[in-house]
């Protein structure tokens, strides 16, 4: 069995029982790849340098960071720097022969960058352009495999490779869900919240099986603000080959598996037929 555990960059996200999880998960014959965000880290040395982080909405109401040159530099030094070394820390001190990967390592996220996005501002649909961030559209799943089949366990993150030759920008569980796909694997998504709720203000109303057309529809139309990423992303992985979701809460006990046993948000193949 592989899973692939994404590890959200939020400020509320403590990733410390994910990597004692990702060690038991190994011991006991899982392989499992990493990917991890880091957004609070790349605001946090944002905002040390003077430069304001900037997100901007897509007329399709999902919210994302606009990249420019400067920020991009940024980027790349708080998520390889910073995050991407301080999982891999964790996961050596847990005894777990962590190997840290960027995309751009051995060409593993690569695709187009885009030229342009279109931005919704003050109701109005506008066209920004120089943006730093592309979409994956192939994951290099021989390096992977061939970590894993080494004993090594991949911790990856964004930047991407764009067909440009350029690293860019890409979204965390998007990528996740590429790697899941990849492998034909599950992936648990933690973040700081149990799952997706159908109101957003109250964790007794989550969802927690999604496994027909039906409540497929349920769960789109709860996903709101950074949940549409999620959702997104599980359905980028389903449809790719993935075995299965969980969106789970990041600071729970024993996460991953507790999440593997069904805690949190699950959504099956099914749900997409």
């Amino acid at each position: 069995m592989t899973v692939v555990v994404k590890i959200g960059g939020a400020r509320a996200v403590d990733p410390e029982g994910a990597l004692a999880d990702i060690a038991a998960l190994i011991d006991g014959g899982t392989d499992v790849a990493v990917v991890h965000g880091g957004s609070t880290a790349v605001d946090d040395a944002l905002e040390r340098m003077g430069i304001e982080p900037e997100y901007v909405e897509t007329p399709s109401g999902v919210v994302g960071r606009f990249t420019d040159t400067e920020t991009m530099d940024v980027f790349k030094m708080a998520m390889a720097g910073r995050v991407n070394t301080d999982l891999v820390t964790g996961l050596q001190n847990q005894g777990v022969d962590a190997v840290g990967l960027s995309g751009v390592d051995g060409g593993l996220f690569t695709g187009p960058r885009k030229s342009a996005v279109r931005v919704l501002e003050d109701g109005k649909r506008k066209i920004r352009r120089g943006d730093h961030s592309g979409t994956i559209e192939d994951v290099n799943g021989e390096l992977l495999e061939t970590l894993l089949a080494d004993g090594y366990t991949p911790v990856a993150s964004p930047p991407m490779l764009a067909d440009d030759g350029v690293a860019v920008n890409t979204d965390a569980d998007r990528a996740s869900a590429a790697v899941a796909a990849e492998l034909g694997a599950a992936l648990v998504s933690l973040t700081d919240v149990s799952g997706v709720y159908r109101d957003p203000d109250d964790p007794a109303t989550r969802i927690d099986r999604v496994g027909t057309p039906e409540a497929y529809e349920e769960l789109q139309a709860a996903a709101e603000g950074f949940m549409n990423r999620k959702v997104m992303a599980a359905t980028e992985a389903l449809e790719g080959g993935a075995s299965g979701v969980v969106i789970a809460d990041a600071n729970a006990e024993e996460p991953i598996r507790s999440a593997l046993d069904g805690a949190g948000t699950h959504v099956f193949p099914d749900a997409l037929e």
